[in-house]
């Protein structure tokens, strides 16, 4: 499989052709790049590489922020195809504005086009755990636990399960963790950690988690008082 990286949605139409036959390798002949010159070297890269029984993956990072000149350029794209299949299978990625950004009508066309969709839901405690924990692995972590079970109750919290203030908050305990020459990270690590951060980087809690929380601790309220009961 070739494939094209774009982390940088900061570009505009032409420049978003000239950055994937660039990640793709696409030899461009010298001269004046134009949209038509970038596409029509994209095609023949595409073709060859489909005759070679080859994939073609563009992958397109923070999409939320591409314009609609870029969207309506890829658009374009997802018509480079044969009389069997399309030559080139297109990922983007990006927050939930994303999702409101392709509902306009201006879109309609691009949307339409769209055949998976994925909504990545809020992690609940017991995989921020797990995540954290693959994280570490990945980063070669092997000397037993690193944070505590109240650290990671504490991350899950603060976090609201979102991964990228997850990622935030635990590289940010990590570096408290090191600056203060702690083997491990407690509650007391992550709440320094929050400090520095600093308030407005977590979202206030909402009616549905105070309810939550009210039911919760009515609800071991209720088992106490049956226990002195019982009694």
């Amino acid at each position: 499989m070739e494939s094209a990286l774009i982390f940088n949605s900061a570009l505009s139409d032409l420049e978003l052709l000239q950055t994937i036959n660039q990640e793709f390798g696409v030899p461009m002949k010298r001269g004046r790049q134009t949209k038509k010159r970038c596409l029509d070297a994209l095609n023949e890269f595409l073709l060859k590489n489909f005759a070679l029984g080859k994939q073609a993956l563009l992958l397109i990072d923070e999409a939320q922020n591409l314009s609609r000149n870029v969207l309506e350029q890829i658009r374009m794209l997802s018509n480079l195809e044969t009389d069997r299949e399309k030559l080139l299978q297109i990922i983007l990625v990006g927050q939930p504005e994303l999702q409101y950004l392709l509902s306009l009508p201006s879109l309609r066309q691009l949307n339409e086009r769209i055949t998976v969709r994925y909504d990545l839901k809020p992690l609940d405690l017991i995989n921020v755990q797990k995540y954290i924990e693959y994280r570490l692995d990945m980063a070669g972590f092997r000397d037993g636990v690193l944070f505590s079970p109240v650290a990671y109750n504490l991350i899950y919290h603060a976090s609201r399960g979102n991964p990228r203030r997850i990622n935030v908050l635990c590289d940010r305990a990590l570096l408290v963790a090191y600056a203060e020459d702690c083997r491990s990270i407690d509650r007391k690590i992550v709440k320094k950690a929050m400090k520095d951060l600093g308030e407005a980087y977590f979202p206030p809690m909402g009616k549905a988690d105070w309810r939550r929380r009210s039911l919760v601790f009515l609800l071991v309220l209720l088992v106490l008082l049956a226990v002195v009961i019982l009694k």
